[in-house]
């Protein structure tokens, strides 16, 4: 039997490898994987490589299904430790419990939290379907077993958390399950990690405990900015961002409700994915669907989803194409005209938000792309990708260089102008919340041959 000092010895650190093993059952037939510099794709099946990234563990000498972290040992000690936890409804227990049993690493587990665990609870805002509270949370999560001292260890350093709850969630609903479920589906980093579940003991509302960002979303990050934001420190979180998309679709979902608001900023200044609410299953089909209506945020809806037809893949581009303009320009879409019925028109015969013009012509172009009135047309998530990390290298290339450092002197120049003082949202039915729309007779979509730029 080894020694506890040479159990605890067992694990390897990080080495330029996914944090935790996937399984085929992890990805559908349409996954497009990519093994990018410090991120290389390990499956469960291949012991070898698993033992010689995450190293063994040493209770059960087999190897580690994640960063220090052993799926079957783990599984058993979250077991027998499930008589002494319930959340008082059997089937939030059911499902944390099948999330403890079947994680690969800690990031793939929830737990039950009582509220009473937290501490200097805060409202921060009303989103589209709920409300969104901050909170200290002095425990931490499980990020690992100490071996040695035989104990979970805990990540409690500063731990700030995000407390979601959903409008009448206190009846829990197929969508309140369905959109934590689908935080563990996925396994990049750039969507934002769900902890576990709680409940409000005076609404009787659960919720959701998420990572919380302090920057707040992309809007009011650049809004409320003191400096301005170099042009590939840009491409460098885009790049992100569509790699946690990328990761959305592997999963063979969609997300439906793609905007700025939806992307978040942590102290250090990553970007993260959020709000999974409406994600769902993915149909490329282009289908006309009997509904009264369409949730969404408007100047980032794909023109033949105001028409009615099926949310898709390349709908989620559209919405990218528009949150990068506006992460690329400054300037949030149509904030000084109405997002009603007129401009949902607008945008069906070829309306699209006022491109930067100094931003690089290469990077322009993608973002026409994307938002092409063809969805056939638009790139696919890999292609976004793999799109941007080449402008990305382009940082040393002589040929961009000029355009690059214009785009550069330019933003930064619109930061100190009257302009930038002005409130974000300029007109009082300018709407970047989701809410039912129910447009009738749009237009076919089409191509405006004119684009704006400003």
């Amino acid at each position: 039997m080894n020694s506890k000092e040479n159990l605890k010895s067992l694990w390897n650190g990080y080495s330029g490898y996914q944090v935790y093993a996937i399984t085929n059952s992890t990805i559908d037939s349409t996954t497009e994987l990519i093994e990018e510099a410090g991120h290389k794709i390990i499956y469960m099946n291949d012991l070898e490589k698993r033992k010689q990234v995450y190293g063994i563990c040493g209770e059960c000498n087999e190897p580690g299904t994640g960063l220090v972290w052993c799926q079957p040992c783990n599984a058993k000690r979250f077991k027998d430790n499930f008589k002494n936890w319930t959340s008082g409804n059997k089937d939030i227990d059911e499902f944390i419990q099948q999330s403890q049993l079947n994680a690969v690493h800690y990031s793939k587990k929830l737990e039950w939290i009582p509220f009473e665990n937290f501490k200097d609870i805060t409202y921060i805002t009303r989103g589209g379907f709920g409300k969104i509270y901050s909170a200290k949370w002095p425990e931490g999560y499980i990020d690992s077993w100490d071996i040695v001292n035989q104990k979970w260890h805990r990540y409690s350093i500063n731990i700030k958390v995000a407390l979601k709850s959903l409008d009448n969630s206190s009846c829990l609903s197929t969508e309140f399950l369905n959109e934590i479920k689908s935080h563990l589906q996925f396994y990049h980093y750039y969507v934002i990690q769900c902890y576990g579940i709680t409940q409000d003991p005076n609404t009787k509302d659960y919720m959701m405990v998420l990572e919380y960002c302090e920057y707040g979303n992309l809007r009011n990050y650049l809004n409320k900015s003191k400096n301005y934001i170099n042009y590939f420190s840009k491409i460098r979180n885009l790049m992100k961002i569509a790699r946690g998309l990328l990761d959305i679709h592997n999963a063979g979902k969609i997300h439906k409700d793609f905007h700025s608001g939806n992307i978040l900023y942590n102290f250090h200044g990553h970007p993260y994915i959020s709000d999974l609410g409406m994600c769902q299953p993915a149909n490329n089909e282009k289908q006309l669907v009997k509904q009264e209506g369409i949730y969404g945020v408007l100047p980032y809806m794909a023109p033949e989803v105001l028409r009615g037809y099926q949310y898709t893949k390349a709908s989620d581009i559209y919405s990218f194409g528009i949150m990068m303009n506006e992460y690329i320009s400054e300037e949030t879409p149509y904030n000084n005209i109405p997002h009603n019925h007129a401009l949902a028109i607008k945008i069906c015969k070829g309306l699209r938000p006022n491109i930067f013009k100094y931003t690089p012509k290469l990077l322009s172009d993608l973002i026409t792309k994307c938002w092409d009135a063809k969805a056939e047309n638009r790139p696919t998530a890999k292609e976004l990708y793999q799109t941007l990390n080449k402008l990305y290298k382009c940082e040393n290339d002589s040929d961009t260089e000029s355009q690059v450092n214009e785009y550069n002197d330019k933003i930064k120049l619109n930061r100190t102008s009257e302009k930038r003082t002005k409130n974000i949202q300029t007109h009082p039915q300018a709407i970047y919340t989701s809410r039912l729309l129910n447009f009738k007779n749009l237009p076919e979509p089409v191509n405006s041959g004119n684009l704006i730029t400003f």
